[in-house]
């Protein structure tokens, strides 16, 4: 992981314009998820959009990972390959993205239902993205990252859903994966304390059973330990004073899914 890299104010609206270019990528991946689907069509979308909106993939061959999508379905919490997997009614299905636009990089998730879904995964959905909400909230000037990790964990806790551990939110903007690593689990008050200039992607992981994860072979995905679903939800946010600045949106992709209905 790089180092901590403070950003100027051209800095954050150069990340802003490539934080757009990633909220519009995964609204055009929302019209397309629904059952029969191929994951691998959904990334091949996404390289195209992301070209022709003058950006790059920033995962394709980020350390040798070879699609421009993270695609984790049902029990996979992060890092799923794209493949000939065709989507299923009931399904939940995390897709990942980053692009790189001007040398700027930006980091955002969604999980989506495919079609109705049981009502606990339901549940499981609407609990983590409201512990993104609540832990965004506390990316402002003063405070700490454990602000941030304990805000994410109180909320997830009452349901009594599993938080994973072994991967983390972390600082982006000119590298991918930068310093401050930001923890779903942790103390109020304590450690990095939020700086103006500081971009940070915050992304909850959280699973229906328990904590524990299992890292698969091909190196890269990570799926729950007991096989029950996992959601994911991530924005890339600038720290400031009094009020978070964040940077991507989820508003077209909730604009596409409640067209869809």
């Amino acid at each position: 992981m790089s180092k901590l890299i403070y950003k100027s104010e051209e800095d954050i609206e150069q990340i802003r314009k490539s934080a757009d270019v990633l909220s519009r990528t995964l609204a055009e991946i929302a019209k397309e998820i629904k059952p029969g689907v191929k994951t691998i069509d959904l990334d091949k979308l996404a390289f195209t959009f992301i070209q022709d909106h003058g950006g790059t993939p920033a995962f394709l061959n980020y350390n040798g990972f070879p699609f421009s999508l993270c695609i984790s379905v049902n029990d996979q919490i992060v890092h799923g390959f794209p493949g000939t997997y065709e989507l299923r009614e009931g399904d939940i299905i995390s897709v990942d993205g980053g692009v790189v636009l001007n040398g700027y990089i930006s980091d955002s998730a969604y999980t989506f239902s495919v079609g109705p879904i049981d009502a606990e995964v339901e549940q499981l959905l609407r609990v983590t993205k409201e512990s993104l909400a609540l832990g965004v909230e506390q990316a402002v000037v003063g405070r700490r990252v454990g602000d941030i990790s304990f805000a994410v964990q109180e909320h997830v806790r009452t349901y009594g859903y599993g938080i994973v551990k072994e991967l983390v939110g972390h600082g982006v903007g000119i590298h991918l994966h930068e310093k401050p690593e930001v923890p779903n689990y942790g103390q109020r008050g304590k450690g990095t304390k939020l700086e103006r200039g500081m971009v940070i992607a915050i992304e909850p992981m959280i699973n229906l059973g328990k904590a524990g994860v299992r890292f698969w072979e091909d190196g890269w995905t990570v799926s729950t330990i007991d096989g029950k679903p996992s959601a994911h939800f991530e924005h890339t946010v600038a720290v400031n004073k009094g009020k978070p600045d964040v940077l991507t949106t989820f508003s077209y992709i909730e604009e596409v899914l409640n067209k869809k209905g």
